[in-house]
Parts: structure tokens; sequence; C-alpha cells
């Protein structure tokens, strides 16, 4: 039976939990302190705004990462950065996914995007596609590999993808470390191939590891998250929201980590004006992933064309600090500028403890406006929804 917790305009008498932070984050080194609350109450922890309801999609979807859908939301890829892709599919489309089925023996598979009936599964050093995967679930069989050149490095290995408006698949490739200078230009990228693998190209550079990113619904021009980097302080460097619209432009990493915050090693060689500023800074360490822009009638108004974005939550910070993040957080655009902020839905960590129970990852809008939240700390597919 599926968990339903709804916050009406009265609200519910809860505990009030703040989230924050960036960092690598989407580590783990020296995680908060775990609980696991009682499976009748754990969404009962969670703060939504006025009129919003969630409930589970599916659990026991170990290590639920990225999120991706068939056309009609009745199938739902799952990837798990350890070795299997999980297939959630919801036939009555009633919310609740009732049959679940796994691709197994992959390596890492983060990236998932599906498209034109296709299944594209991103591994550490691979992409991979699963032809005609709806009429296969039960047998996907051998998948085709369409491109096998990426770096075999793991640190920052797990792999986001999204097939862009220009039909292209892009691939962010993370730095192999918390902070260098790398020789392989590749390495804090984010490239673009054809569909077939061919063409590859470096669409951004100095981009330390992104785990996220779309494209506006109005320009198609894209917006991606970024994680910055570790060991420079509890509050700083800030995460990031970045914009490039156009191939070839260069944000930063590794010389300056925000547009106030040189790097004590590589910092001198070139000004900060040099590079493409952020258009909107995270908490510092609290490491935002997925992004989503919210095209669905379901949501106010106020939600369309705007960013949903998934904050996993920090590590690196000192226990004096406290942590940041484990939230969903709403960024308002205008103009391709950023116009506002504000939590979406917070409570995975108690910030007074300084424990937590989940860390979002994924978003995803599904056909009737709903979102879809991926967890791989409690291995869960949350499914948010709106009713006035």
């Amino acid at each position: 039976m599926k968990k339903l917790v709804t916050r009406g305009l009265l609200g519910l008498s809860l505990l009030y939990i703040m989230s924050v932070s960036c960092s690598s984050g989407d580590g783990g080194e020296n995680p908060p302190t775990v609980v696991t609350p009682e499976p009748s109450t754990e969404l009962d922890n969670l703060n939504l705004p006025a009129g919003f309801s969630i409930s589970y999609f599916a659990q026991n979807v170990r290590n639920a990462r990225s999120l991706t859908r068939s056309d009609d939301g009745k199938v739902v890829f799952a990837s798990n950065r350890q070795s299997s892709i999980t297939i959630l599919i919801d036939d009555d489309l009633n919310g609740e996914a009732e049959t679940t089925l796994s691709i197994n023996g992959l390596n890492t598979p983060n990236g998932v995007v599906f498209h034109n009936g296709d299944l594209y599964v991103a591994e550490v050093s691979r992409i991979l596609k699963f032809a005609d995967i709806l009429n296969n679930l039960q047998n996907p069989g051998t998948p085709e590999v369409i491109y096998d050149q990426l770096p075999t490095e793991e640190h920052h290995g797990w792999k986001f993808i999204a097939i862009g408006p220009d039909n292209k698949l892009y691939v962010p490739i993370g730095a192999p470390c918390n902070i260098c200078l790398e020789n392989n230009q590749v390495f804090s990228t984010i490239s673009r191939m054809d569909l077939d693998g061919s063409n590859f190209e470096i669409y951004a550079h100095g981009v330390r590891n992104s785990v996220g990113f779309d494209w506006h619904p109005a320009t198609n021009e894209l917006w991606f998250t970024e994680n910055g980097a570790d060991g420079l302080g509890d509050e700083r460097p800030n995460c990031e929201l970045n914009h490039a619209p156009q191939a070839g432009l260069h944000f930063g990493f590794p010389f300056w980590h925000s547009p106030n915050v040189a790097d004590p090693t590589f910092g001198d060689r070139f000004p900060a004006s040099d590079f493409e500023g952020a258009k909107f800074g995270f908490e510092p360490h609290s490491a935002p992933l997925g992004a989503r822009f919210y095209t669905g009638d379901m949501f106010p108004e106020g939600y369309r064309n705007n960013l949903i974005v998934a904050q996993h939550g920090s590590w690196n910070r000192t226990p004096a600090a406290g942590h940041t993040g484990y939230k969903l957080t709403l960024v308002e655009l205008t103009n391709n500028q950023v116009t506002g902020s504000s939590t979406l839905i917070s409570g995975w960590l108690n910030e007074t403890t300084n424990q937590f129970w989940g860390r979002p990852v994924d978003v995803l809008e599904m056909p009737d406006g709903s979102l879809l939240i991926s967890d791989d700390f409690s291995s869960s597919v949350y499914r948010l929804t709106y009713s006035n």
C-alpha cells in the first residue's frame, strides 16, 4: 500500500526541517548520521507547499538515480549506479508501478534516456542502446555499443545523459579528481554526439561535474547544474546553475570555482572575467543534481517553464557548520536571468540533529503533469502531485 501525504492550506503540525549546501556532493565520503524512520511515518517528515501531495511511485528501487520514461508514462526506467537498470511499469496509470523488471550486467549505468522507442544508457566509459525496448522488456537482449571512447576514470565517472533539441546526445565528463588541471581536454566538459555515436565534440569546457541539465522550453538553450569543489571551506564555493546557449563557452574550472573564489593553485593564471559566470549559486556543498524545466498543467502557473532541481546533499562540511541540500528547489527564470528561488520539498534532512533518511537525485515530469523524484538512499521513487 502506498503512503500518501498531503499539505493543504491549513497544513499539518509536523517537524519543520530545513535543508542546504553544495559540494562534490555526489559522493558520500563522510555523510551525516543516518536514521531510518518507520515506513508508516517517513513521508510525514517531508514539508510541501499548500495543495501538494506526495506518495510512492515505487519502493525498493535499489539506489534509484536517473529517470526517463516512455512517451505515455506507463514505463519508467531508473538507473542505480551499480550494475542494473530498473524498469517500473504502471499499466493502469494510477500513479503507482505494479510491475518491476531489471536489466542486469551493466557497469555503473547512471545515465538513461528513452528516445524514439530506444533506451540509451551511459556507463562509465560507454554509451549503449537497447533498440525497441518497449517490445522487449522481458528480454532486452544485448545492447548496441554506440560509443566506447569515454574515459575509464571512475571519479566523477557517473554520467547523466539527455537528448537535446538538436537531436544530439549530450554527455558530461567530470573531472577525475577534486581539483586538477588535466592534459586530456575531454575532462571537465559537457560533450555531445550524434545518436549513432558519430561526430563527437566538446560543447562546454570548465565544468567540474554536472549530473543534470535540461533545455529551456521556449529558447531551446541548455541549463546545467554543477557541483563545486571540496576542501575549500564550509561556506565556499557555491554549487552552480549555469547557462550555455552556444557551444564553446568555458565555465572556469579549475581556475575559478565561482566568480569570487579563485583556486589556490590555478587561480592566478586567468582573470575570472575570462569565464562564464554562474546564473545562480546554490548553497556550498549541497550537490544539485537532476534539473528539469516544468512544462505541465498540474502544478500552479508559477512553476511553468521554471527549473525544479534535486539537491542531493552535502558531506564536505564540518559538524559545526551542519549539512546542506537534501531538498527540491524551484528556480525561477525570466529572460535568461534567475529572478527567484524557493524550496519545493524539504525534510529528508533534519538540520537540528544532522540526520537524514533520503537523498533526492533526479526529477521527471509525467504526461499528467505530476513529478517523479528518485532517491538513491531510500531506494524509492516518489510521485508529487498538486490539487487546488
